[in-house]
């Protein structure tokens, strides 16, 4: 039997963006001919798995049939949740649907994640295969590369040839993060491993009142060209719970497959800049490339409401002080140890590190030292363009008139 994946793919993204009711899911944004959905729908597409079932909702139905269509996938199933309650609702009546049998491997991932060498979790998935019962579920750890606190954690204990999960660290400080990746601690992805049965048993063992308010909504619910619309009143009577709170705190019966592979949620800009620098060639133009007194800089991609640019600033160069009425900053220090001007503050930043300018923040970056400094840039706003700067001190003479 084939593993069946279902992609989660109902997150708004709203963390990227400065204006919380006007912005784009994170799955869904064009990075420059490629989103997130698209690079797990390709994914999926590999001869392990069976065909794919999407959870979403109506808001985003056209868009996800546009990310099938530009996948060439041409089966599937899409369950549409008429109401927000989290994952876990979403992962129960997504493994639910009539033509999933009960011992079917189900390998549940997010939409907006971005995975390399893939093919190392699909062996993880092979080789575990024989592991799943009616009872387990598997989760998967990345080995971590820095100690975030952008990322949950877990520890492990090893009982024959599986790692049982001892314990799960909520999001920790930059430093509880090091004590942790010390014990051998890893990220936790958010994907899920485990049989249709597994759910439907942990469901009724721990949130019964999910489990049958899911039942009904698909009982109750439409189905027409592919497509599962799930009764709202049956539907909204179901907890608002994550999958985490509902399922994982509650079983003893959770095992971890640890994966050290590159992996990101995409869940910052700072991870998106990071992205963009390990690909500048692919968005190189040399005709993008406007030099400045105090250096130069580089426009590697504008998309829908954000633009992405590298600037270089030279030995003892400095940029004016300055703000923007329309747009906030991401900067991404990738050489060099700028002093960076953010209001009454100054701050010095070495390489790797992130800071956030706000819209209306006063900000100005100096390069005190005899080297180059380089940062990758996000803009992010409504308008994204040089004419969006006032300038109130400039040592070349470009201050604004105020």
């Amino acid at each position: 039997m084939k593993i069946r994946p279902v992609i989660l793919c109902g997150g708004a993204g709203t963390r990227l963006w400065p204006d919380k009711k006007k912005h784009q899911a994170k799955q869904f944004i064009d990075f420059g001919g490629w989103s997130l959905i698209q690079k797990t729908l390709e994914r999926v597409n590999k001869a392990i798995f069976d065909f794919p079932i999407i959870s979403t909702n109506l808001k985003y139905l056209k868009q996800v049939k546009q990310a099938l269509k530009k996948s060439k996938i041409k089966k599937f199933k899409i369950v549409l949740e008429p109401a927000k309650k989290n994952t876990a609702p979403a992962i129960l009546a997504s493994a639910l649907i009539k033509d999933i049998p009960l011992e079917q491997p189900l390998m549940f991932f997010a939409a907006d994640h971005l995975i390399d060498r893939s093919n190392i979790l699909n062996k993880s998935l092979l080789k575990n295969k024989p592991n799943l019962d009616n009872q387990n579920l598997f989760i998967f750890g990345i080995k971590p590369t820095n100690p975030s606190s952008e990322y949950g954690y877990f520890l492990t204990k090893k009982i024959k040839s599986i790692n049982k999960v001892t314990k799960f660290i909520e999001k920790p400080k930059s430093s509880k993060a090091k004590e942790v990746i010390k014990k051998k601690g890893y990220w936790n992805s958010g994907m899920f491993y485990l049989r249709k049965d597994s759910i439907i048993n942990n469901f009724k063992k721990y949130q019964n009142k999910t489990y049958k308010s899911c039942v009904e909504a698909i009982k109750k619910g439409k189905y027409k060209n592919n497509t599962y619309y799930l009764n709202k009143r049956a539907f909204e009577k179901s907890i608002e719970k994550s999958f985490d709170y509902a399922i994982l705190e509650k079983t003893n019966k959770i095992n971890a497959i640890k994966l050290d592979i590159p992996w990101s949620d995409l869940g910052s800009w700072k991870e998106i800049l990071k992205i963009y620098d390990k690909n500048k060639r692919k968005h190189f133009k040399k005709k993008n490339i406007f030099y400045r007194p105090w250096g130069s800089y580089l426009n590697l991609f504008e998309g829908k409401e954000f633009l992405i640019k590298e600037l270089s600033v030279k030995p003892k160069g400095i940029l004016s002080l300055q703000k923007h009425h329309h747009r906030a900053e991401h900067w991404l220090v990738t050489k060099g140890n700028p002093r960076i001007t953010l209001n009454k503050n100054i701050i010095n930043k070495k390489p790797d590190e992130h800071i956030f300018i706000p819209l209306g923040a006063i900000h100005r970056i100096q390069n005190p030292g005899k080297k180059p400094v380089k940062i990758m840039e996000a803009q992010v706003g409504s308008i994204l363009k040089e004419t969006d700067i006032v300038r109130y001190q400039d040592i070349y003479g470009r201050a604004n008139k105020l």
